[in-house]
This record gives C-alpha cells, sequence and structure tokens, in this order.
C-alpha cells in the first residue's frame, strides 16, 4: 500500500505562462496586457480575449485588488492544505479577475469589496505564487 502524498498540487508551468511564474519569483505581480485595445487579461492566452488582438505583452501589475466572491475552507484536501482558508476571486485593479488565496488570521475579517495586496509564497520546490492580504485602502 502506497503512503498517502501530502505535496501541495503544482500549477502547470508552460511557455506561455513563463513570464507570469518568472514575475512571481521575482515578486512581481506580471498580466498579458493588449496593444491593440490596451486591456489587461488573466490567464494567459495567445490572442486577447478583449478583442482577439495578437499584439501582447507582459507588464507589472499593481497587485492591489478587491474581493469579489471567497470561500471558507474549512477541511483541507490534506496535511499540505492546513484548514481553515480562504479562496477567493479577486478583481485586481487593472481590470482582470483572478482565483487565489487570501491570506489572514481570522478568516471572519474578509468580506465582498474588501481591499487586497499581492504577495508572494513559496509553493513546493520551484514555485511561487501570488495570494493576498488584507490592506487599508
Amino acid at each position: 500500500m502506497n503512503a498517502p502524498n501530502h505535496e501541495k498540487i503544482l500549477p502547470p508551468d508552460g511557455e506561455l505562462a513563463r513570464p507570469y511564474w518568472d514575475g512571481a519569483r521575482e515578486g512581481e505581480l506580471r498580466l498579458q496586457h493588449c496593444a491593440d485595445c490596451d486591456q489587461f487579461q488573466f490567464y494567459p492566452r495567445i490572442i486577447c480575449s478583449h478583442c482577439g488582438g495578437d499584439k501582447l505583452s507582459w507588464r507589472a501589475v499593481s497587485g492591489r485588488g478587491r474581493v469579489a466572491s471567497f470561500t471558507v475552507v474549512r477541511r483541507g484536501i490534506s496535511p499540505a492544505y492546513p484548514a481553515p482558508y480562504v479562496v477567493a476571486l479577486v478583481d485586481l485593479e487593472e481590470g482582470p479577475r483572478m482565483m487565489s488565496n487570501i491570506r489572514v488570521e481570522d478568516v471572519g475579517n474578509v468580506s465582498v469589496g474588501a481591499a487586497l495586496t499581492v504577495r508572494f509564497e513559496p509553493w513546493g520546490a520551484d514555485h511561487v505564487l501570488p495570494v493576498f492580504e488584507l490592506s487599508e485602502s
């Protein structure tokens, strides 16, 4: 019988998203930006999700956002994910919405509309993930 695996699940790290992951390792949140329509997008794609353009580049963004929705996980899927923890949809200041975790001492302090700031956490041996924390503004 195999012993249970208590490692965190690693996100895909393909060539398309490499600038995103490199930015996270450097403590910078990077999103794709379309030169044709001046919009940011998340998750990485080969064409713009707004206009279909292909003039995409990577830009550092503010890392500020607001809680669009969230849930409190009270029973982690394994010991690698100690509960309780908050999974949220975050509306970034630049427009895109992304899913992430909110790191907070008291999960009762999280509310829809709360201001957030990104920070970065090691995730496994080679990954760094953007997560969020509550901020003042």
